[in-house]
């Protein structure tokens, strides 16, 4: 029996790209751009030789033909040095060599101890939060008071976990509603198909429209080096488009399964599959209730998230401030449910400690940045790529980098290490190819998002093997609402750069 191979995990896909890095540094010709960064109320270019103060004016933006608005670098739209236009020079080469090898990661983490310290708070969080059950048993609520009304529980779940997915990135978690939801979509009617679309498609199309998701959103817009706010209409908008259409699909497809059982696609192609989970055993929707902790539970929950978009629209929050609104809500969460000191310190670290992996995908790919602007080619790649697409339609170029996010998402399902990986280049690219920046970010959650529902390496498989339905089957099911999602991300992509 052949042996099936797997690809590599995130953590070495990134050491392998480092070593790739670290040999490109001795093939490529050095060079840089001048930059200009923004410091006490003034532009500071620096050159090769030298640091000038600018004023911070528009007409100097435009005077050294920098595309972009004033109020971009002033609002923290912007947040790190941006190359000027037709300033690239050769400088002397520094082939990066073993040692530099080595040591990139660990830089990596040094330089990203910020968002790597967020990410952890974030889990502690979470964990935290999951003690309570109050996620469970808001959705274990709701599915009991809509009983007999599923095709708007279809439509109210879908919305929920779409949320969820887009607001905090909620991805494995959704493996535990399964048990709960199959015994009342099939005791509605409904095929094996329904709950993993709701369940894990509502999910996964809230990967695609994040607009707080802090491990896609915030970490690929802080790599590409915009405000992760830049760009948050066009995803909410794209949220509640996205959302309503695919609510619209799969509400389309459960009526007619429960008009006509045998166009199930379950029934066509896997056959007559048993639910793998026993019936809800009479339990009366009258008979269950929310305590009132875990009402509070959820809306200490609600008011996190909805706290971390208020302090960054209105009061001008960063990690700092992001990072300590999950600590306090932790805190409150632990006394909530007073919950012994030692507990909840143990919980909090174990949550983060769960996340650890993603810190270090974090600090990792940024390695991979180090080596390349240590090795001086980092604006040598931008130069030379610029020029292949020079003259290039704006329109036609954020088309080809959604094809690309949709491709590289076959192979790297992790959306921290895509953006901390590919962000960098893509997004200073963009400014010399006069793409604003959140259009790059939506580029690749676009990409990420779609190319999801399907690729092996994420959570398709185990979602389906929950209920015990075929991959083909799934196929079968979502190919014509991907191509939907596609045209319509290309469409909002499009307007977003010839609208700018």
């Amino acid at each position: 029996m052949p042996i099936k191979r797997k690809l590599p995990g995130p953590i070495t896909i990134l050491m392998i790209v480092i070593i790739l890095a670290a040999g490109a540094t001795w093939l490529i010709p050095a060079g840089e751009f001048d930059k200009l960064s923004v410091a006490n109320n003034s532009f500071i270019l620096t050159t090769a030789d030298s640091n000038i103060n600018l004023l911070l004016t528009q007409h100097t933006l435009d005077s050294i033909h920098i595309k972009i608005k004033l109020e971009k670098f002033t609002n923290g739209a912007i947040r790190k040095p941006v190359a000027v236009p037709d300033t690239y020079h050769a400088v002397q080469k520094n082939g990066q060599g073993i040692l530099a090898i080595l040591q990139a990661p660990l830089k990596g983490i040094y330089d990203s101890i910020d968002i790597i310290l967020f990410v952890l708070v974030i889990g502690g969080f979470m964990l935290v939060f999951h003690e309570s059950g109050a996620m469970v048993k808001g959705i274990s609520y709701l599915s009991h008071k809509m009983k007999g009304k599923e095709a708007w529980l279809i439509i109210m779940l879908t919305f929920l976990f779409s949320f969820a997915g887009a607001s905090f990135g909620m991805a494995e978690e959704t493996l535990v509603f399964y048990p709960i939801m199959i015994p009342l979509f099939v005791a509605a009617g409904y095929d094996l198909l329904v709950p993993v679309a709701v369940i894990f498609g509502g999910s996964q199309l809230g990967s695609l429209a994040s607009f707080s998701n802090p491990f896609a959103t915030i970490i690929a817009s802080n790599a590409a080096g915009v405000n992760w706010m830049d760009g948050l209409d066009e995803r909410m908008i794209m949220f509640a488009v996205s959302t309503a259409i695919s609510v619209w699909y799969i509400g389309r497809y459960a009526q007619k399964i429960k008009k006509d059982p045998a166009s199930s696609f379950v029934y066509k192609i896997d056959g007559p599959v048993k639910s793998p989970f026993a019936s809800e055993g009479g339990n009366n929707s009258a008979e269950m209730k929310l305590s009132w902790r875990t009402r509070l539970m959820l809306l200490v929950f609600l008011f996190t998230f909805s706290g971390l978009v208020f302090g960054v629209v209105f009061l001008h929050w960063w990690l700092m401030e992001m990072t300590t609104i999950f600590l306090a809500s932790s805190i409150v969460i632990a006394f909530l449910l007073r919950m012994k000191e030692n507990i909840f310190v143990n919980k909090f670290i174990t949550g983060a400690g769960s996340l650890l992996p993603v810190a270090f995908i974090v600090g990792v790919a940024r390695g991979v940045t180090i080596v390349l602007n240590d090795g001086h080619i980092s604006d040598s790649i931008i130069f030379y790529s610029s020029r292949l697409v020079v003259g290039m339609p704006p329109a036609l170029f954020i088309i080809m980098l959604l094809i690309l996010f949709i491709i590289f998402t076959l192979f790297i399902s992790s959306s921290s290490g895509m953006a901390v990986l590919t962000m960098p280049i893509m997004g200073a690219l963009a400014i010399i190819v006069n793409v604003p920046g959140k259009e790059i970010v939506n580029a690749y959650l676009f990409g990420m998002g779609i190319m999801g529902f399907v690729t092996p390496v994420g959570l398709i498989l185990p979602s389906l093997a929950m209920v015990g339905v075929s991959l083909k089957t799934w196929l079968r099911f979502i190919l014509p609402l991907m191509i939907i999602l596609t045209l319509l991300c290309a469409v909002f992509l499009v307007a977003g750069v010839m609208f700018k």
